[in-house]
């Protein structure tokens, strides 16, 4: 079932998407709300689920993870025993960040953060390329990031 979100909701979201952080006062004031309020809107979108959770963005490089890589990978066969497999497999490997199952040529693209080249290609050759019904690994070495913007668009859903 949707949870219908009025305009308060919306600037709510549309706030702690930009920090996170933010004290639940000065949110309900950012929103137009006293804070018992807010704080009660922000707990039942929580409870809806819609806030599944907080967490910190890193500078990657800073931390010593310099290379940033997608690896496109077809596999031999689709049931969803096969994907739910290899999505298992997924789940135990660090260096993989996010992975999301594609329409098309590739079954599965994963976004890979290395400290170096050479722990990617061991990633590579070690786990993924070995890892059970995998058929094909295509790899894409970033040269720099041009965008990050976490969460969901919501010009059209909040006016400032």
């Amino acid at each position: 079932m949707r949870i219908r979100l009025d305009a308060i909701d919306w600037r709510i979201l549309k706030e702690l998407q930009t920090d996170g952080r933010i004290t639940n006062i000065a949110l309900a004031a950012k929103v137009g709300l006293s804070a018992p309020p807010c704080l009660r809107r922000v707990r039942a979108l929580e409870e809806a689920g819609l806030i599944a959770g907080y967490t910190v963005l890193f500078d990657e490089a800073a931390l010593g993870f310099t290379l940033t890589a997608f690896a496109m990978v077809g596999l031999h066969n689709q049931s969803e025993a096969d994907l739910r497999s290899f999505e298992n497999a997924v789940l135990g490997w660090p260096m993989v960040r996010e992975a999301y199952m594609l329409s098309g040529e590739s079954d599965y693209i994963l976004k890979c953060v290395a400290t170096d080249l050479r722990a990617f290609q061991a990633f590579v050759l070690d786990d993924l390329t070995a890892a059970p019904n995998v058929a094909s690994v295509k790899t894409f070495l970033t040269i720099r990031r041009a965008k990050r913007e976490p969460g969901v668009p919501m010009s059209a859903q909040v006016e400032d």
